[in-house]
């Protein structure tokens, strides 16, 4: 008769019972629990199905599906609840909370009554955000959103998430962001910065509202850019890939002729910018991802280094642009016009680091270490 077997026939059921927890638990392999315990590997699978088995029914309610669980009062003010409710967490379409009313709850509704209900929010909502106190908030991030071509203005606390401005406006401009800037003043709100892109309205509203609050600049759009122009080049270099594969087919079929033959002169011709438009793509990709991670990321150099390393981007960048001037000048303008917003966290950070430093008698760099 198999050891294994026979050991397994005489372990008691507490140890068996510990042996499915262990494998449960992943504290060793089958082979190794086998072995330690003298028992065959399909021992300790059966004890782990059982265990599995024990702990499904342990869990799984035993409620029929049938069974009634609860009753909802279906009262004119539930049933706008759940139109809040669909539209708001499920993000659900007015098309589709009719119908979720209609086929499941009976209740027939117009899209007319779902938007006077949201409406109807949206004033309750109103009253209650003019209401609140916005003097804790210490970092605003601000942006235009686009709902189909309405600009939306938007503003929201960076620790909590807080939007304490969202307005669907005409306009776009200074005026109608430095209405809603002293609107937010009114109620408290009086940030250490903001963060933004490089609207210009954006950015003269806040001047106008605010003063010399300072706007940082946000990295996602110019990281955005720049990656797209990566993309762009890397697209470029491959279409001259193929177009130099076509050409190099079509001669192929053409047969073997001289090195002075026009199809040879233009094959030649087609590699060299085959060549040019790869190392193109791959410099302006590689430049890209210096500035991602070595110059815009949180983590990294001080700001002086940072400033430093931006600038060698700038002016490779600027090196570069004679290849494919359209396509490189927006860019390489755009950064250079941004560079102190757009590392003003840096700035930020140095200064917390230092604090933390002088607090804990270390050295700047073992901080930053």
């Amino acid at each position: 008769m198999d050891r294994g077997v026979g050991a397994a026939a005489g372990l008691p059921e507490s140890d068996r019972k510990d042996l499915a927890i262990q494998a449960l638990a992943g504290s060793g392999t089958v082979s190794d629990l086998a072995a330690r315990h003298g028992v065959s590997r399909k021992f300790i699978y059966q004890q782990t199905h059982k265990a599995v088995a024990a702990l499904d029914d342990a869990f799984l309610s035993a409620t029929p599906d049938h069974e009634v669980l609860f009753e909802v009062a279906g009262t004119r003010a539930w049933l706008r609840q759940v139109i809040v409710g669909l539209t708001l967490i499920c993000r659900s379409s007015y098309r589709g909370v009719v119908e979720l009313l209609r086929d499941l709850l009976g209740v027939p509704v117009s899209l007319g009554c779902v938007h006077d209900v949201l409406e109807a929010a949206t004033r309750q909502a109103s009253a209650i955000n003019h209401d609140q106190d916005l003097s804790r908030i210490r970092v605003g991030l601000h942006d235009e959103i686009f709902q189909g071509a309405t600009p939306v203005l938007a503003g929201v606390d960076a620790a909590s998430t807080y939007c304490y401005i969202l307005a669907a406006e005409d306009h776009r401009d200074a005026d109608t962001w430095g209405v809603h800037l002293l609107d937010a003043a009114a109620q408290g709100l009086r940030p250490d910065y903001t963060v933004a892109d490089a609207g210009q309205g954006l950015r003269a509203g806040q001047r106008a509202a605010w003063g010399d609050t300072p706007c940082h600049g946000d990295v996602f759009h110019i990281q955005r850019q720049c990656e797209g122009l990566a993309d762009t080049l890397a697209c470029l270099a491959q279409g001259a890939t193929s177009r130099r594969r076509t050409l190099q087919a079509k001669i192929g079929r053409a047969g073997q002729r001289g090195p002075d033959d026009e199809p040879a002169t233009q094959l030649a011709l087609v590699r060299q910018a085959e060549t040019k438009a790869h190392e193109l793509a791959r410099d302006i990709r590689t430049l890209t991802q210096w500035l991602r991670h070595d110059v815009l990321a949180l983590a990294g150099p001080a700001l002086a280094t940072r400033q430093a390393l931006f600038d060698f981007v700038v002016d490779e960048l600027a090196a570069r642009e004679p290849e494919d001037a359209r396509r490189i000048r927006p860019v390489r303008v755009a950064l250079p016009n941004q560079r102190d917003t757009l590392l003003a966290f840096a700035g930020v950070l140095d200064a917390k680091l230092a604090d933390a430093a002088r607090a804990h008698v270390l050295a700047a760099v073992r901080m930053r270490a």
